[in-house]
């Protein structure tokens, strides 16, 4: 359990945890570790290395092992990646040329003629039936031996990792920072938050906890330690019930409810008491859950408990057996009978409510009077509407402001995304630019006073994280809607599968897109050279793990899209197989090296959505010539079978427009509101940093900064959200 924490803490803040051991000469040792390292793209820190060299021998190679392990996951390094053609990306033949070759082994071998040559007649080919198509036809350690090693450029990836404090005070800053969040977190990062709950839910706590979903993680843990629950809502205690099952807290997937044990029953049947009898309103909000609230009762039965009689009405209000009337449905109907401001005057005691309705009340509203007073209404609710919903609502009108037939696209918590054309009538610019410019004042009256700023330019088109589900987990993996630059002169990208039970079938393509979105041509299975690119063979099961590869020569391609994407042709979803990743790799026109090269790994992430088309990110060609990555993770249906790239070019093309002509607010915009009055402002050359504390934001951390700075990187962007 300790080593797994430690990797916890070295994945999630590129710190490695001060090491148990006794003091020694450990500086050889150490040496050697840092080179190993720089083999997998990360490095010692300065203090880092110094630290180790004082331990003993064994010490360091104790930290050496488990830190590499984690190292080599973060990149995607810890499993074997071979390619179908032994020397990809050199001699991979035309697609005709590769099909024939196969159909010409099968027709020489005895087992398979005879199936060949029936097919053949009847005009119609399974490729799977050939013996040498879809499987590894060499074994890794071939793939290695016909490969030139990497050689070493300056662009490559250098990740350095941290001296962090002992395990405790590490763990205990990390649920701090976790618990406390402003964002809703990512999957991953709530496993995570459950991890350390059990481990820190009796010893110090963040101020709040305004997220639901982590609220309900941490009152699982709190309920199991014996501590009080933290339940204002009734909600708040379906989603700890939900945590009991071990179903969804978002509420967003049905969860099926387990055999609750007695303490745990009373526990939530006290709590639903206790929010109903102190405020009765409460219980209108069962409206929204009413099936999942029929499906708790059943397992908590409540009548058994009559010293809780609120607690019943909660389960009574969601079988229609008792009223109570719903927020929605009372705005609802104002609105329905033309009443704009009575619908503002009941959302004005709902600030966050009144947010999100302000585009449809403002289009609803029958004059200029009534416009001046939702304009209002959202000034004086400002204060008490949350950080993250302020800027949700400052970069909905933003994208407002143009007026045009733009796709409209919706993303739901799964990642799962649809487009539609957006028919919605205009906002009127006036109304538009006041609100625009209230909500840009409230968010520079919360931000703190940042002292002296060391900016990273490479932060300043980062998409703020206003939730923490528009992040895959893994490395170099920026929220959903950032742009980064591409400095490379290949282009490759990877995947990475392996089944569970099942035959699984993952195809690699890339689709290049003109600047109208109209398709240009295709990289994958079934056109395994183009546009200066090369596919490294189709693969078709994984019982020991597959990977494909595409690569691209940047200066070679004329569209001005290039959108990789993942197919499941047939098999496994990405929920369902033991693992699934994605990732792309940079390298200088002379570097050949292995198909996968971990120091040459720009980004890795998870793929662990619901849909059957994986897209992580978008690249474009800007007018400059120069090329840069947005980043979409998205997913789309597609269908149970057979998902290509040509089947799929209409949809993903909307999606790609919708994404890249959407205009994220980012982290410069945060900056430009702290850069206001008396705050210096410098942005960070890559080599040398002030001696006095400043607040830095960056990817990574530099070396040297003062230890009182303020430090805001990828790893905790989310502490940029005010509450």
């Amino acid at each position: 359990m300790t080593q797994s924490l430690a990797s916890l803490v070295i994945r999630r803040t590129h710190r490695v945890p001060a090491p148990d051991g006794s003091a020694g000469d450990g500086a050889a040792a150490a040496r050697q570790f840092d080179a190993v390292l720089m083999d997998v793209g990360f490095k010692l820190s300065a203090e880092l290395l110094e630290r180790l060299s004082g331990l003993s021998g064994a010490a360091v190679l104790h930290t050496a092992r488990r830190t590499l392990r984690t190292v080599r996951e973060m990149v995607g390094d810890h499993v074997r990646h071979n390619s179908y053609f032994i020397d990809f990306p050199a001699n991979v033949p035309d697609t005709e040329e590769f099909w024939t070759r196969c159909v010409v082994r099968a027709l020489g071998d005895e087992k398979s003629r005879e199936s060949v040559l029936t097919q053949l007649a009847n005009g119609v080919l399974d490729l799977l039936s050939l013996p040498t198509y879809g499987r590894y036809q060499h074994s890794y350690e071939e793939m290695l031996a016909a490969q030139d090693e990497l050689i070493a450029a300056a662009g490559d990836r250098v990740t350095v990792l941290h001296a962090g404090r002992d395990l405790d005070a590490e763990l205990t800053d990390l649920y701090l920072a976790l618990a406390g969040s402003t964002t809703p977190l990512g999957e991953e990062h709530l496993g995570d938050l459950a991890l350390l709950a059990g481990r820190c839910a009796l010893g110090p706590q963040p101020e709040r906890i305004p997220v639901r979903e982590n609220r309900a993680v941490v009152n699982e843990a709190r309920l199991g330690a014996g501590a009080d629950l933290l339940l204002d809502t009734v909600t708040d205690v379906l989603r700890l019930a939900c945590a009991l099952s071990g179903g969804d807290v978002t509420l967003q997937e049905p969860t099926r409810f387990r055999a609750l044990s007695r303490p745990a029953r009373r526990a939530l049947l006290a709590g639903l008491d206790a929010v109903v009898a102190a405020n009765p309103a409460k219980l209108a909000d069962v409206h929204a859950h009413r099936e999942p609230f029929k499906r708790l009762g059943e397992r908590l039965h409540p009548h058994e408990y009559p010293r809780w009689p609120h607690a019943a009405d909660v389960f009574a209000v969601a079988r229609g057996e008792k009223e109570a009337r719903s927020f929605g449905s009372r705005a609802e109907q104002l609105l329905g009978a033309g009443d704009v401001p009575g619908a503002v005057k009941l959302l004005e005691s709902a600030p966050g409510r009144l947010f999100r309705a302000l585009d449809l009340l403002l289009r609803a509203a029958a004059d200029q009077t009534e416009r001046d007073a939702v304009v209002a209404a959202a000034v004086r609710g400002a204060p008490a509407v949350s950080g993250r919903v302020v800027l949700s609502v400052r970069e909905h009108f933003h994208n407002r402001e143009r007026e045009s037939e733009k796709p409209r696209i919706f993303v739901n918590r799964r990642g799962r995304a649809w487009v539609t054309p957006d028919r919605r009538p205009p906002v009127p610019a006036a109304d538009r630019d006041r609100l625009i410019a209230a909500l840009d004042a409230e968010i520079r009256r919360r931000l703190p006073a940042p002292g002296r700023l060391l900016v990273d330019p490479d932060i300043l088109d980062v998409a703020l994280p206003l939730s923490g589900r528009a992040t895959s987990a893994g490395l170099g993996v920026l929220p959903r809607g950032s742009v980064s630059a591409v400095e490379g002169e290949l282009l490759r990208f990877f995947v990475y599968w392996k089944e569970t039970e099942r035959r699984t079938d993952y195809d690699l393509s890339a689709l290049l897109l003109r600047s109208d979105y109209d398709v240009d041509e295709w990289l994958s299975y079934t056109s395994l050279t183009a546009v200066g690119g090369e596919h490294s063979g189709d693969v078709t099961e994984a019982p020991e793990g597959a990977s494909e590869f595409i690569n691209l020569s940047l200066d070679r391609v004329r569209a001005a899209y290039v959108v990789p994407q993942v197919n499941i042709y047939a098999g496994e979803g990405f929920e369902e197989v033991e693992e699934s990743f994605f990732g792309f790799m940079l390298r200088d026109g002379e570097q050949k090296g292995r198909p996968f090269e971990p120091r040459t790994v720009r980004m890795k992430s998870e793929l662990r959505g619901v849909g059957r088309v994986a897209l992580p990110l978008v690249f474009r060609r800007g007018d400059d010539g120069r090329w840069g990555a947005k980043w979409l993770h998205l997913y789309l249906k597609g269908i149970s079978e057979a998902n290509r790239v040509e089947e799929n070019q209409v949809s993903v093309s909307k999606v790609v427009r919708a994404v890249v002509e959407r205009e994220q607010l980012t982290v410069g915009y945060l900056i430009d509101l702290m850069s206001d009055g008396d705050t210096v402002m410098d942005l960070w050359d890559g080599r040398s940093v002030p001696e006095e504390p400043v607040t830095y934001l960056g990817l990574e951390r530099p070396e040297g900064l003062h230890p009182d700075s303020r430090v805001v990187t990828l790893g905790n962007l989310r502490d940029l959200i005010p509450g």
